[in-house]
């Protein structure tokens, strides 16, 4: 139970200072990348979302925290006439489907099947008493849920409007999907690659520190015809990034079970564990972040 009460008051804390600054724009502001003709990165409000401009309709990817949904419409609308028709989530957290209710019923909501359930239940954003945030989907009654589930692959559409969705495994939750779009050789990885930093681990929905790595690893293998990959939280990386990023966080898993082994408490490697000088340039960890990142592994070790 701690476990879970620290994890989510981590993210908890996150939806806060997001939410607040929302709130004090009457019109939240996005930058927009343009990686491809076609396809533009939204950032601000949270998660990195895509746009995808189709031959007839627009994808976009995430939806960020509560309040940016017309924004996010605005971004889309300058750089197209195209309506949006499909929203991909890649995983459950309030910054990448905060906005979901805030579009039209008829916009089809594409997860994977364990986010599907997830997003019933909000676990991310457990309080620091314990007690449940309103959940967004409770509130919009229902607008915004999953409409459409995979399990391990899906495509949509054809030809240059193909879009594959592909599950390898527990990592940052146990629903991360990762989206590709094959004709412009570009993945979006969400939060299972936030960026050159340790991931947040999250137990509460199924996350894992233990296999982490391991889905990773299976998604750079499956990354042979892209060049560009969209991070969660961060700028675009390459596979040569993201096969870097898999050893980093094995690299992490390793030195905390090797610490458990040898008997050390999670207070003791929290407080010793620092980059290795391997990954330099990665940023350090906040402490609270660390120690929760740690827990998480010792409990999965027990």
């Amino acid at each position: 139970m701690r476990r879970g009460i620290v994890l989510g008051a981590l993210l908890a804390l996150g939806a806060v200072s997001l939410t607040v600054a929302a709130s004090q724009q009457s019109a939240p502001m996005l930058e927009v990348e343009t990686l491809k003709d076609n396809l533009f990165v939204l950032r601000g409000g949270g998660g990195a979302s895509a746009a995808f401009v189709r031959s007839d309709s627009v994808v976009l990817v995430d939806t960020k925290v509560p309040g940016f949904g017309q924004a996010l419409m605005d971004a889309v609308g300058e750089l197209t006439t195209k309506p949006i028709t499909t929203l991909i989530n890649t995983h459950t957290h309030f910054d990448h489907v905060g906005s979901n209710p805030d579009f039209p019923t008829t916009v089809q909501v594409v997860t994977h099947e364990n986010t599907a359930a997830l997003m019933h239940e909000m676990n991310s954003v457990t309080g620091l008493s314990g007690a449940a945030r309103e959940n967004i989907f409770e509130v919009s009654n229902g607008v915004g849920l999953a409409t459409r589930t995979f399990s391990e692959r899906m495509s949509l559409g054809r030809g240059d409007d193909r879009i594959d969705l592909y599950y390898f495994g527990r990592g940052h939750t146990r629903g991360d999907a990762w989206v590709v779009f094959p004709a412009l050789r570009v993945m979006h990885a969400g939060d299972m690659f936030p960026g050159k930093a340790l991931p947040i681990m999250d137990a509460n929905n199924g996350g894992s520190g233990v296999q982490y790595s391991g889905t990773l690893a299976r998604a750079h293998a499956a990354a042979t015809g892209i060049d560009t990959i969209i991070t969660g939280h961060s700028t675009t990386m390459t596979p040569a990034d993201l096969e870097e990023y898999s050893r980093f966080v094995g690299d992490f898993a390793a030195a905390v079970r090797e610490a458990k082994e040898a008997g050390r408490s999670v207070d003791d490697v929290a407080g010793s564990w620092t980059i290795p000088s391997a990954y330099a340039g990665y940023a350090d960890p906040q402490p609270e972040r660390l120690r929760a990142y740690i827990q998480v592994i010792y409990d999965e070790l027990d």
